[in-house]
């Protein structure tokens, strides 16, 4: 009995060259193409031979499995949410767009061999101030958090279910983005921020996933809306009045206690200080002012005294599975038909090796379903 040729699927291609931030020309001058020719391939018009095959495969970091794995559920634009400036090239956006459909995908196939927590991120729509202050006062709530500081940001959203990750080499255009899926991606294209700007990014992300579910975003009034939710999560109303120090100059010694209690920068701060007319606007100028003169718009005072939060789901996930089934995590990415360095470049991590052990924060059971 004769078995047909191997099936491609030229959006594979695509993905993955698109993934890799390759235009068809640099990806021709990998493997010897022209760029019309590719171009027949992703579009489907044309299908390669099993030597091109092969040398795609070792271009783009994928395995020839790849090809023929159709993909069940493309990114769409209106489930990503990041800030897309005017400037922001659009290959920037298509390639956050693929590296989130692949690392999405990976991640299904990881919840079909683990329990990971339960994905409980509410959808409380919020357009005004008022109802963003409500939203995240709710939030508070389902979540169990009181209205007190919040120790661990990143275990805050990993215990609703959320992944994240970390896109290298994306762009600083892109600071963070959230992807809205069965479970929510939450990523970074930079690796190690101020932890202040990293949980203020990670509050950030929480307000587009609970307020703004099939509303494409990136615009200046999400974002606002988005960044006045962190706020309001991260510093609760009720509190932060009462704690808050009245003068008619700024306190920059009681403010610097309330950072570093509260884990929020004090740019942050002053701003929420603002929000809730706490402080009047000429406040809120000097405020920002003495920032600037004294060098700390990057990067500020007792910065370094806030312990920086690292991501515990999918390193715990990827070495829980690897200790229960040694070689679990490779079959995984490879099934997945991804190579260790795409890998890397989807989710920050390297795939672990045999019986590498570590400590489980976020409680997760290797179960095979």
């Amino acid at each position: 009995m004769m078995t047909g040729a191997p099936v491609f699927e030229g959006e594979r291609l695509r993905l993955a060259r698109v993934a890799q931030g390759l235009t068809l020309d640099q990806l021709g001058s990998r493997v010897s193409a022209t760029r019309q020719y590719l171009n027949q391939l992703e579009q489907g018009n044309k299908v390669p031979t099993a030597e091109m095959t092969e040398a795609l495969s070792a271009a783009l970091g994928v395995t020839t499995h790849f090809f023929s794995v159709a993909t069940r559920d493309d990114i769409r634009p209106e489930q990503c949410h990041f800030r897309k400036q005017r400037t922001t090239p659009v290959s920037v956006i298509s390639q956050v767009l693929a590296r989130g459909t692949l690392l999405s995908s990976f991640i299904d196939r990881l919840d079909e061999e683990l329990h990971l927590p339960r994905v409980s991120f509410p959808d409380i729509p919020a357009v005004s101030a008022q109802e963003i202050e409500e939203a995240a006062e709710e939030v508070r709530r389902h979540w169990g958090l009181g209205s007190g500081p919040i120790s661990s940001m990143m275990r805050v959203v990993e215990n609703a279910g959320a992944v994240v990750g970390f896109f290298g080499g994306i762009s600083e255009r892109v600071d963070a983005l959230s992807i809205d899926r069965r479970r929510p991606l939450i990523i970074r294209s930079e690796a190690k921020p101020a932890a202040c700007r990293l949980r203020f990014d990670l509050a950030h992300e929480c307000g587009h996933l609970i307020m703004h579910r099939g509303i494409e975003t990136g615009d200046k009034v999400t974002e606002d809306q988005a960044n006045r939710f962190a706020s309001a999560f991260l510093l609760p109303r009720s509190a932060f009045i009462h704690e808050f120090p009245r003068s008619r100059l700024l306190n920059w010694s009681a403010i610097y206690h309330l950072k570093l209690r509260w884990k929020v920068s004090a740019s942050a701060i002053i701003r929420r200080a603002y929000d809730l007319r706490i402080i009047s606007a000429d406040q809120y100028r000097a405020g920002y002012i003495h920032l600037s003169k004294t060098g700390q718009k990057k990067a500020e005072r007792y910065d370094d005294e806030i312990p920086f939060e690292e991501p515990e789901i999918l390193p715990s996930a990827l070495n829980a599975l690897e200790n229960a089934y040694p070689g679990a995590a490779h079959r995984l990415a490879i099934e997945t038909g991804l190579e260790a360095d795409i890998f890397l470049k989807i989710s920050g991590l390297d795939l672990p090796s045999p019986l590498e052990g570590m400590d489980k924060v976020v409680s997760i059971h290797a179960y095979r379903r």
